[in-house]
């Protein structure tokens, strides 16, 4: 696994998870999005009719058995140590019609990844469905978490001369339920287009190194009653604000190159105005 992570910057476990317990994340999947579509920054777009929500570990009622999964907390301490933390919950969801997304990664190079080649944070994705072709598949460039990528817009977004070497790398994942995969957020991927009529929810959960910094982008919280009743070692690595009660989220994940992009860029380079790539409101 920390080889996989090394080379091709993502590794994965097949049947982590039952179906049944798969089921019932894509059930809490959609009764936050359900929630957050009604609310100012509850959904934040990532190209068209395509979305991402975060939410607090007590909408997810899997929170537990994912974190204190055996596979997740030695991917964890392998890769960032043992005094991990756990900094994001949320999904993403593209619906019918969403396009491919730019070749990006989620955030800049930190400087520990550039000067000493090494990894310090992680982000573990789950599928709600059974992937296949027509649902827009994610796609990721294996290898490319060592890019420079001084000289993408953001640092995060390949200039499109890059695009055929990404094309040429890319692989195309399907993931059933039960799946986890874990990778490093700096290797270069998308979503490709949804030509199905289903949506195609994805868990997701981040996971810092200390001194990582990716807690600063985060809104997670939990009550006082939740905290007690969580185990030991599970609160040992979350280091989110423990509340009387919830306030719901307001997204900060509005990533520029995502959002405000071509509409999809691997269309014609000519057709795409600067706004084309912008979501409009969740959809009813």
């Amino acid at each position: 696994m920390v080889r996989d992570l090394y080379t091709d910057g993502i590794s994965a476990l097949r049947g982590a998870f039952s179906t049944e317990w798969a089921d019932r994340m894509r059930e809490d999947i959609e009764a936050a999005f359900e929630e957050a579509r009604h609310r100012p920054g509850g959904a934040v777009g990532r190209g068209p009719s395509r979305y991402y929500v975060e939410i607090h570990p007590e909408q997810f009622r899997g929170f537990v058995e994912l974190v204190d999964h055996p596979w997740v907390r030695a991917v964890c301490e392998a890769v960032l140590g043992p005094r991990y933390s756990i900094v994001e919950l949320g999904f993403d969801i593209p619906f019918e019609g969403a396009v491919h997304q730019p070749w990006h990664r989620d955030f800049p190079m930190p400087d520990v990844t550039r000067d000493r080649h090494h990894l310090n944070s992680l982000a573990f994705n789950l599928t709600g469905v059974d992937t296949t072709e027509d649902m827009g598949p994610f796609e990721i460039a294996p290898g490319t978490q060592w890019d420079d990528g001084t000289h993408f817009e953001h640092e995060m977004f390949p200039p499109r001369e890059d695009y055929d070497r990404y094309r040429e790398l890319g692989v195309k994942k399907y993931p059933q339920r039960g799946d986890i995969s874990v990778r490093s957020a700096l290797t270069i991927h998308r979503g490709t287009a949804n030509h199905s009529a289903l949506s195609r929810p994805v868990l997701v959960l981040g996971v810092d190194a200390p001194g990582a910094g990716n807690d600063g982008h985060h809104d997670m919280a939990v009550t006082h009653g939740y905290w007690e009743r969580l185990p030991e070692r599970v609160r040992a690595h979350l280091n989110c604000p423990v509340v009387d009660s919830l306030t719901p989220i307001v997204q900060k994940h509005t990533i520029e190159g995502l959002v405000m992009g071509d509409a999809d860029p691997d269309g014609d380079a000519g057709s795409a105005s600067p706004a084309a790539g912008m979501a409009g409101a969740a959809p009813e």
